[in-house]
């Protein structure tokens, strides 16, 4: 579990509500939770988190009261696999931290249900992908998540590091995220498509000239920061008071020529410190309102003076600047086509987790067929 509120602090797309569709879980589940990662959140507004009750009471189930299985009960068999009670227990505390815990406790039913169904799919996929010999390979699962670092200014071995030093092992890291499960099912996919798949350079135009308004972007700034956190184990005036007192003396060397980047790395002990503080571009309303303020008043080149925020004292240096304006063609047609591939894909995936369902053999033990449940919230 702390490896999943980590992650859903971090992941910068929309917080789901409620549950999706089973064929929309099911790509978040293989796809989407192998492309999207925001592993720092040192400069950030600060943004609620969000509720993750440390245990599931899997007894309270609306108005009526039921005993929890055991954990090596059989669920459901799937063409002769079988799914424990354990494992739909996993799949429902993987998207816990993204429902309200009056919502889990309202709706376990239907909860349980959807987590079933997306476990049952999973199992089909996987017999699909061991038919096929499908395999991941440790260097595409590493460039997986290069990808997703790079999004982040991030290196692997940046990546590894932020990791570990939030009390993480990488491994299981990248075991909980499905990342090799969603290569094998990007792969599988891909070749039940075949020709289906393919998108054109010129499909990527019409789409760019089509809906250019898409493509506007607002005015960014590259930032680099130095970063002084006040010991949050010592007494809070202490602790400030001492903090304060580094980052007026780093300031002082940088004033007296000692290089930026060097500093920051030396300082260490935040994300961005082995890049040199290097932040990336960002645009307004992604930083902390009081470092944003400043970041954007500054010119290139320029250095702030000490700016504090939640996380602590700052020493800006903007390094560069994007006006606002419409991204080129160039800069944007692997994202189109990489988006065109996916609106492509999403009807076959439906279609063919349909399929897969219609010819399995699903069987459940007496008195455990899941509840018919309304579809809405």
């Amino acid at each position: 579990m702390r490896l999943l509120k980590l992650f859903y602090r971090m992941e910068k797309g929309k917080i789901m509500k409620r549950f999706l569709t089973i064929s929309a879980c099911l790509v978040m589940l293989v796809v989407a939770f192998s492309c999207r990662q925001r592993p720092s959140v040192e400069t950030e507004k600060q943004r609620p988190e969000p509720n993750t009750p440390a245990t599931i009471d899997t007894k309270v189930v609306g108005p009526k009261q039921k005993v929890k299985a055991a954990a090596d009960e059989i669920a459901v068999t799937v063409n002769g696999r079988i799914v424990t009670e354990s494992q739909v227990e996993e799949e429902i505390e993987r998207v816990a931290p993204l429902l309200q815990p009056e919502y889990l406790e309202k709706h376990r039913d239907r909860v349980r249900k959807q987590a079933l169904e997306r476990v049952i799919i999973l199992k089909l996929l996987e017999e699909e992908i061991e038919k096929a010999k499908i395999v991941a390979t440790e260097e595409e699962v590493n460039e997986k998540v290069r990808e997703m670092a790079a999004q982040q200014n991030l290196s692997l071995e940046e990546f590894r590091e932020m990791l570990k030093a939030g009390g993480m092992n990488f491994d299981e890291w990248k075991q909980q995220m499905k990342i090799e499960v969603g290569i094998q099912f990007q792969k599988l996919i891909e070749g039940k498509m075949g020709d289906q798949l393919n998108v054109t350079e010129a499909d990527a135009n019409n789409f760019y000239s089509a809906n250019i308004e898409r493509f506007r972007e607002t005015e960014q700034v590259k930032a680099s920061h130095i970063l002084v956190r006040p010991d949050p184990n010592a007494d809070p005036n202490e602790a400030k008071a001492k903090a304060l007192a580094k980052a007026r003396d780093l300031l002082k060397q940088i004033k007296e020529g000692v290089d930026f980047a060097e500093l920051a790395k030396a300082t260490g002990g935040y994300p961005s410190a082995p890049r040199g503080g290097d932040l990336g571009f960002r645009p307004r309303g992604y930083w902390d309102p009081r470092f944003e303020k400043v970041a954007f008043e500054l010119k290139i080149g320029q250095i702030s003076d000490i700016v504090e925020t939640q996380f602590g004292y700052h020493i800006i240096k903007v390094t560069d600047r994007k006006e606002a304006g419409i991204k080129q063609f160039e800069q944007a047609k692997g994202d189109i086509i990489k988006m065109l591939k996916q609106q492509k894909q999403r009807p076959f995936i439906i279609n063919y987790i349909d399929s897969l369902k219609a010819g399995a053999k699903i069987v459940y033990p007496p008195g455990k067929e899941p509840p018919s449940v309304p579809n809405g919230s």
